[in-house]
């Protein structure tokens, strides 16, 4: 339940850049990441940015910043208790 709260409390922005950079804060963990796309914790939900040539510019952990470089397809956000490492799904597939 403490996370629950901590998700709708947060401070959490994302600015995009002429679709090649995206800057996120409010972000908890990076879960996974390879050149088709970086997988997010943030205080928002879990936040799956997909695309080519990603690339993780800057990760700071203690104050929550990402940058992510790289030709950004798309943005989604799933709920935070979401399975989106499972085998089967089609990110398990993407991000193996």
């Amino acid at each position: 339940m403490a996370e629950d709260t901590r998700r709708k409390s947060g401070n959490h922005s994302v600015i995009m850049e002429q679709r090649n950079k995206v800057t996120i804060t409010g972000v908890v963990d990076v879960l996974s990441f390879d050149d088709e796309g970086v997988i997010a914790d943030t205080e928002m939900g879990i936040l799956i940015i997909k695309g080519r040539g990603m690339h993780v510019g800057r990760l700071n952990v203690d104050d929550g910043s990402l940058s992510v470089d790289g030709e950004v397809e798309s943005l989604e956000y799933t709920e935070a208790g979401g399975n989106v490492k499972n085998k089967n799904s089609l990110f398990g597939k993407i991000f193996r």
